[in-house]
């Protein structure tokens, strides 16, 4: 039976999307399956999902958003409707490119079977030897900006805010996932400031990076270095939010 889903959000993927690796991953294991949501997209992606789908009905699950609202969205759809699939026991979200290759969503099931109290994982890009970690200089200058802006305005010692890669044990997703995000493309920030709040003094221990041992930024991304700007904005709406005490009942 599937224990760990993996939320994929697509977005006009249908020429991207790499078919293969996710269907030799399949067959690889038993116990991880794919929800694959469309994000509104323009191209025939949702008949692409649905065809993967109808392949491996017992190891997958397709989703869909009205309208189109970003990530944020998309990732949130994903995870709630895998909350419903049983015996589900934890919920990664993964980058439909696969910038992060499975083999890690490997790593991360090993780490929630090793260390008991982890309840998120989240991937982290570190360089260092030994790792392959492919990105464009200006996207790791940005992004190292942004992750220690984050860290430092919601006071938390963070690497790598945005990586696309994370799992969480699935009655916490349930919890974290439940209302919707303020920002549809930083959300990530927002996800583990939630965490924070829920888990309180449990949380340097509950939530931990993982570095990646690869990561190669494929071509077609939509992010642009003025979207870092706005997400700035977005920060600062989270942070404000965030910082105050949790609303009692």
């Amino acid at each position: 039976m599937v224990s760990t889903w993996v939320v994929t959000p697509c977005y006009n993927e249908e020429r991207r999307l790499p078919v293969k690796a996710f269907e030799a991953y399949l067959a690889e294991r038993d116990d991880v399956g794919f929800c694959f949501v469309d994000a509104n997209s323009d191209d025939d992606t949702g008949p692409l999902l649905r065809e993967i789908v109808a392949r491996h009905p017992d190891r997958t699950a397709f989703t869909a958003t009205p309208g189109r609202h970003g990530k944020a969205q998309a990732v949130r759809a994903g995870v709630l409707h895998a909350c419903e699939l049983p015996g589900v026991e934890r919920i990664g979200y993964w980058d439909a490119d696969l910038a992060a290759p499975l083999s890690e969503v490997t790593r991360f099931i090993a780490l929630f079977h090793e260390r008991p109290e982890v309840r998120f994982v989240c991937g982290a890009r570190v360089r260092r030897l030994g790792a392959r970690i492919a990105r464009p200089a200006v996207r790791r200058y940005l992004g190292r900006a942004f992750a220690t802006a984050a860290g430092r305005l919601l006071h938390m010692p963070v690497y790598d805010t945005q990586c696309g890669a994370k799992m969480l044990d699935a009655a916490l997703a349930a919890e974290l996932f439940a209302e919707p995000f303020l920002s549809q493309w930083v959300f990530d920030v927002e996800l583990l400031a939630r965490a924070r709040r829920r888990l309180g003094d449990a949380f340097p221990e509950a939530v931990v990076e993982l570095p990646l041992e690869a990561w190669e930024e494929v071509a077609g991304s939509r992010l642009r270095p003025i979207d870092f700007l706005w997400a700035g904005v977005q920060l600062v709406r989270i942070a404000a939010k965030y910082r105050r005490p949790a609303a009692r009942d």
